[in-house]
């Protein structure tokens, strides 16, 4: 991807090297904003039960000294170029519709951070976290990105974001308003249902997000198998598979990997809002 040089968002919040004290579960039965940690983990593969443990209350952030290294500090500046071109989108999109775009922030994280939906450590993934409309990302996830889920490339990570900011769309739009209450009302199992095609319409978001890039001329030859790789890799079958060595299909939160790499294509061709109803299709 074509990024040096371009103009980074100015809704970037450092907190790496932060402290925080204390620990302790947070209940997930009072609120929105603490199940959608678990929600919007990109990479859990599983039940949304099972990242609980990484999900506390503490106290307040401490400052602390950190240090980058110059790829940490190059790949900031990367997500920063994604973040302005995320926003310079999705406002024109936005306006196009007759609405008005919201620009989210993106905290930069290490370790641990603590965000309006809880405390989450850097296993939990990139998240988003819609109580307080802030996007979350550990730097170090680049290179597990691409050494434990064989997803290499600057596009790879830019698609992540891109997903991350779909779910940002999806709490504008009041689909996360009207999905997230569901799970009071049904089985697990038939919730996990919904959070496949949340997460698969967010795909399609970051496909729409791939679309205007390109036509801007921001993509560069790979750019896309990057991010349609990345999809692969994280796919939930892929993922248990790798993990366990079988899947179960009633346990996915976030689709297959054919679903997710369908979905970011469709987003990719249409570039368009429309054309993303993941909710009422039969063809996922």
């Amino acid at each position: 991807m074509k990024w040096k040089g371009r103009q980074q968002s100015r809704n970037v919040e450092d907190r790496r090297g932060r402290s925080i004290g204390g620990k302790g579960i947070a209940g997930v039965g009072g609120g929105l904003g603490l199940i959608l940690v678990i929600v919007f983990t990109l990479l859990n593969g599983g039940s949304p039960t099972d990242l609980v443990n990484n999900i506390g209350i503490g106290e307040p952030q401490s400052e602390g000294t950190y240090t980058g290294t110059a790829r940490e500090e190059e790949m900031a500046d990367f997500i920063a170029v994604v973040l302005k071109d995320t926003e310079e989108v999705w406002t024109d999109i936005f306006a196009k519709n007759g609405m008005t775009y919201e620009e989210p922030t993106l905290v930069l994280f290490s370790g641990q951070v603590e965000s309006a939906c809880g405390i989450a450590g850097s296993a939990v993934g990139p998240f988003y976290c819609p109580g307080d409309q802030k996007l979350y990302i550990d730097l170090s996830f680049y290179d597990e990105l691409s050494q434990r889920f064989n997803a290499p490339g600057d596009f790879a990570m830019a698609y992540v974001v891109a997903h991350e900011v779909g779910h940002h769309v999806q709490t504008l739009l009041g689909t996360t308003g009207n999905i997230m209450p569901l799970r009071n009302e049904m089985s697990e199992t038939k919730f996990n249902g919904y959070l496949v095609r949340f997460e698969l319409q967010a795909d399609y978001y970051a496909g729409v997000w791939a679309h205007h890039a390109q036509g801007l001329g921001y993509l560069e030859a790979g750019d896309v198998e990057e991010a349609m790789n990345a999809a692969h890799q994280i796919g939930d079958d892929t993922l248990q598979r790798q993990a366990r060595g079988y899947v179960t299909p009633d346990s996915f939160t976030h689709g297959t990997s054919e679903q997710r790499m369908r979905w970011f294509e469709r987003g990719f061709e249409n570039g368009s809002i429309q054309g993303g109803d993941t909710f009422t299709t039969n063809d996922l």
